[in-house]
């Protein structure tokens, strides 16, 4: 049930002028566009993490780089003390020939002290010197390439935005084409196909006899999401002002004290899936088969959501949108659904 929740047939609207096309039809093209626009907005939400990591790397590297460049520059300072007591003649074999020429066996172990202490220490530069170059040599290698990779997405980045705004236009471009009249019926025809589809999931059972107890993480994710009610949806966005679908439901489980991945489609793939019959606040609901929307389920079969471009933040049932699943964020026993 959880996998194949869609939303009920259109139903039968006016017939439409000759070369118009129907109502339904609208509809359909509209929540394409959408949900193309979504998929876009999630490539880029990705893209975006990736690139954020990236930069981590590279600060860390670039650290990590100037440390080892300042022991370097120390290893070759002790290298050039050794270098000037050689040509001044303090050297081991020096030392030993003072140690030949010692006036007591106390002097000559005092001697021969100095001289292990001197070999010592000249072994430990070289040994640093050489180990320090080795390792700066092999940073520089490995910062450049971290630093190719960032240039790398962030050019993916700019691809992906523009992939965004070019969605984002064509539903634009298809709303600026509809009459008053057309978009009523298309909000209407789209608002009677939610109706059924939660009335069929809910008379199937689907969703289990009672509400479930959230958890103290949960409560806390849910009060967050529900704070940000009334705010616009912007794509790409993580608040305080503005959230996509996400961003959303990743900044409530923060603030919650719980960190989980950034998009939709990770959110599915890497936490704990829960069977729809045992939902509790806080669980996760993502929609479409490949994982493009997310919301957050607040009990008695309704959800909280970043629903799309030109929408606000709020309150819907649960299948506001074809079901794909759900998982639990703090959920370390769930168990996989099937």
């Amino acid at each position: 049930m959880a996998a194949g929740t869609v939303l009920a047939p259109l139903p039968a609207a006016a017939v439409p002028e000759p070369g118009e096309p129907s109502v339904s039809r609208l509809l359909t093209d509209l929540q394409r566009l959408y949900r193309e626009a979504e998929r876009a907005t999630e490539t880029y939400n990705a893209t975006e993490e990736r690139l954020k990591e990236q930069r981590a790397e590279v600060r860390r590297l670039d650290g990590e780089l100037s440390r080892v460049r300042l022991s370097l520059h120390d290893s070759r300072g002790a290298a050039g003390r050794l270098a000037r007591q050689q040509y001044q003649g303090s050297t081991e074999i020096s030392s030993y020939v003072r140690l030949l020429l010692a006036r007591s066996p106390q002097h000559a172990l005092e001697q021969g002290h100095v001289i292990g202490q001197l070999a010592r220490e000249r072994a430990e530069t070289v040994g640093r010197l050489t180990g320090s170059e080795k390792k700066a040599d092999e940073l520089a290698r490995k910062a450049r390439t971290a630093l190719d990779k960032q240039l790398a997405l962030a050019e993916r980045q700019k691809k992906d935005r523009d992939e965004v705004r070019g969605r984002l236009s064509d539903v634009e471009e298809m709303l600026s084409s509809l009459t008053a009249e057309q978009l009523g019926e298309i909000a209407e025809l789209e608002e009677k196909g939610v109706q059924d589809a939660q009335r069929d999931l809910v008379t199937s059972g689907a969703l289990g006899a009672g509400p479930a107890e959230a958890s103290s993480a949960g409560e806390k994710a849910v009060r967050y999401a529900m704070r940000q009610l009334g705010k616009p949806y912007e794509w790409g966005a993580e608040g305080p002002r503005t959230y996509d679908c996400s961003g959303l439901t990743s900044e409530a489980w923060d603030h919650a004290g719980t960190s989980i991945p950034r998009t939709s489609q990770e959110q599915w793939a890497r936490l704990p899936r829960v069977e729809l019959d045992g939902l509790r606040p806080g669980d996760l609901v993502v929609y479409h088969r490949d994982a493009t929307h997310v919301a957050m389920y607040l009990g008695a079969g309704e959800v909280v959501e970043a629903p799309r471009t030109g929408e606000r933040i709020k309150v819907s049932p649960i299948a506001a949108h074809p079901i794909l699943g759900a998982v639990r964020p703090d959920g370390d026993q769930a168990s996989e659904a099937r």
